[in-house]
């Protein structure tokens, strides 16, 4: 039992819940990004640029929070970084290489000449796909707690495919909010098809997870839990239904309620997030290693805090600032 009015007690409740806002954020902005980045492979030559414009002021500074949540595991509990990336080394380098790759064709597609661009488009959505599967496949591998064998690892390629749609139907949203006329039908479309595919992998992983991770089910289906959680899948399930039925009646010339199907796409993110938060806790690693056996030293964490509290306000700030700046539709790339 942790004393929590000692710094030891919550400072590490603290951290992981900075981490968990940090994953989170990354997740619901770089994934519609990333899922654009899908997308782009089966988009029209005319609408490609149009696609990148849109993500163009936002996607690098996205990244970011991927690099505070990393960073964050790293100081804060050092020890479950060492085990978690070591565990996680092969997703991790395909992941780095989809962003990389990704990253390079972002900027060298906009200067390529005609006959070069198709292959950095290319590029790009291939780099796009591979971090979106790696990124599932690490979730998968994570919620486990690493366990081997070939179940493990299908129901961890299973997520990676799972997360790539669910990214996808974020792209999908965010084009139906940032462009007009036939690309914006287009994306209403997609974003259909994608629907009932992130909606199938959800409920895929949410009756597989507590199968695969007896520590998963006895947290879920325990009396009492089983009846104060069961507001998450339902609220997940109205938020579904929600989503798909605005997206029936869009677009809209008026631009009506065009914004809600991505808020919607982003709350079932929120929701499938605190359910994966309340399945580990308090463990930083499945059955493993508690946040508090994870930890650094209280005074490190104290330390570490004070620079949290002073970067966290003004990312939030720059970021607030760059959507605002860059509201409204996006127009194809002109030099």
């Amino acid at each position: 039992m942790h004393e929590l009015s000692q710094p030891g007690g919550w400072l590490p409740l603290v951290f992981m819940a900075l981490m968990g806002m940090a994953m989170l954020t990354y997740v619901v902005l770089d994934g519609y990004d990333l899922g654009l980045g899908i997308l782009l492979g089966f988009a029209n030559e005319d609408d490609k640029d149009t696609m990148v414009e849109s993500i163009g002021p936002f996607w690098d500074a996205n990244e970011t929070w991927l690099v505070l949540g990393i960073g964050l595991l790293l100081s804060a509990f050092p020890i479950a970084h060492g085990i978690i990336l070591g565990e996680l080394y092969l997703p991790v380098a395909i992941m780095l290489v989809g962003l990389i790759l990704r990253g390079v064709a972002f900027d060298f597609r906009m200067k390529a000449r005609a006959v070069q661009k198709g292959w950095w488009n290319g590029a790009f959505h291939t780099g796009s796909l591979i971090a979106a599967l790696a990124q599932g496949v690490m979730l998968g591998r994570y919620v486990t707690g690493f366990q081997a064998g070939a179940w493990a690892w299908a129901f961890a390629l299973f997520v990676g495919v799972s997360l790539a749609a669910g990214y996808t139907l974020l792209g999908a949203c965010w084009l139906l909010m940032k462009t007009e006329g036939e690309l914006q039908r287009r994306a209403v479309a997609w974003a259909r098809r994608s629907l009932w595919l992130a909606a199938a992998g959800i409920v895929a992983i949410s009756v597989a997870t507590p199968l695969v991770s007896s520590f998963v089910f006895h947290k879920w289906f325990s009396f009492p839990n089983i009846v104060l959680l069961a507001p998450v899948p339902l609220m997940t399930a109205v938020l579904f239904a929600m989503v798909g039925v605005t997206l029936a009646h869009q677009p809209r010339a008026d631009e009506a309620w065009a914004w809600l199907p991505f808020a919607g796409t982003a709350g079932i993110f929120v929701l499938a997030f605190f359910g994966l938060a309340f399945s580990i806790f308090p463990f930083v690693i499945v059955d493993r290693m508690t946040l508090w056996q994870a930890a650094a030293a209280p005074k490190s964490l104290m330390f570490i805090l004070v620079g949290a509290l002073i970067t966290l306000p003004v990312m939030i700030a720059s970021a607030a600032y760059a959507y605002w700046v860059f509201r409204g539709k996006a127009r194809a790339l002109s030099y």
